[in-house]
């Protein structure tokens, strides 16, 4: 026979039991379903953090949701760059790749942080591959271009970033496999290209490509921003493109946060039933995001 909750801890159980039930229709509406989870390099830094993450993409498996991930480590390639006296170059907010920076990427991209987000999925009870856009020709690079006006003279001129590339082609089949499998894939951003290099890719961009391939029903872009701000401060929580146009004419929307409404944009025209920006330092965003009424986030949409 059960014993009866002492008195004292009866509204803390209620109240756990009111967020089970609160959580319930979304339980439903999202089992079977595909998100696809950018994790930025800043929100990978704090231990508590990185274990709220990993805890949450192995509730979402075990509920019926097949999490997929997609993860930077700009951070993390900036300090081994420097530890080995490789000075690091930007332009246009993309590295400078050059055959001696490509490796080091990929070597703290595919090996590093790819293994730890594995290992921290497992050590919490979720089964985690490890791969990158090589595997399984999952997705195929196109190098980058860029052009900017040269500072002296005004004119457009022709830049090259090395081996920086950008998604063409993603063929799914592997990361549909896995889940079938009940693994939960974590896809490193490095790809091949057509002609045999090896590129690495923004993660944002490259989550992005992932997801609408993958027709997912969410795109989380996890990153050290709360989301899309207005110009007091207050958190936008739903958006779309005729919204978002409006916030960049008016300069609300402006510098690193452009790219990232724009990858989500692109998401959700390619078959993404809607793509969210989030905090990743705030715990468990996601799932407050997807099993509250509240939200955690921007949700953009069609």
């Amino acid at each position: 026979m059960s014993q009866l909750p002492d008195p004292a801890s009866r509204p803390e159980l209620l109240a756990k039991a009111e967020t089970l039930v609160e959580a319930l229709p979304y339980l439903q509406r999202y089992a079977g379903e595909t998100f696809v989870i950018k994790y930025g390099g800043h929100a990978m830094g704090d231990p508590e953090a990185q274990r709220d993450f990993a805890e949450d993409v192995v509730l979402l498996k075990a509920v019926g949701i097949n999490p997929v991930v997609v993860h930077g480590g700009g951070p993390q390639i900036g300090r081994m760059l420097k530890q080995l006296g490789i000075e690091s170059q930007f332009i246009g907010g993309l590295r400078v790749t050059d055959a001696a920076t490509a490796e080091v990427a990929e070597m703290v991209l595919a090996g590093k942080i790819n293994k730890e987000i594995v290992s921290w999925i497992a050590g919490l009870g979720g089964r985690a591959v490890g791969l990158s856009g090589k595997d399984a020709n999952l997705v195929l690079a196109e190098k980058v271009t860029r052009s900017e006006p040269d500072p002296n003279s005004g004119i457009e001129r022709h830049v090259d970033l090395g081996f920086v590339g950008e998604p063409v082609a993603v063929d799914p089949t592997i990361l549909n496999n896995l889940a079938k499998d009940n693994f939960i894939p974590v896809v490193a951003p490095v790809a091949l290209g057509a002609d045999g290099a090896t590129y690495n890719i923004n993660a944002d961009t490259m989550a992005g490509a992932i997801a609408g391939a993958l027709g997912a029903k969410r795109f989380f872009l996890l990153t050290d921003v709360a989301g899309v701000l207005d110009k007091g401060g207050t958190l936008l929580t739903d958006l779309d493109r005729s919204g978002i146009d409006g916030l960049k004419d008016d300069g609300t929307i402006t510098g690193g946060m452009i790219p990232k409404v724009d990858t989500c944009l692109a998401a959700v025209d390619s078959g993404v039933e809607a793509a969210v920006i989030l905090d990743g330092r705030v715990p468990h965003a996601m799932l407050l995001e997807i099993f509250t009424a509240r939200g955690a986030g921007t949700l953009i949409h069609r």
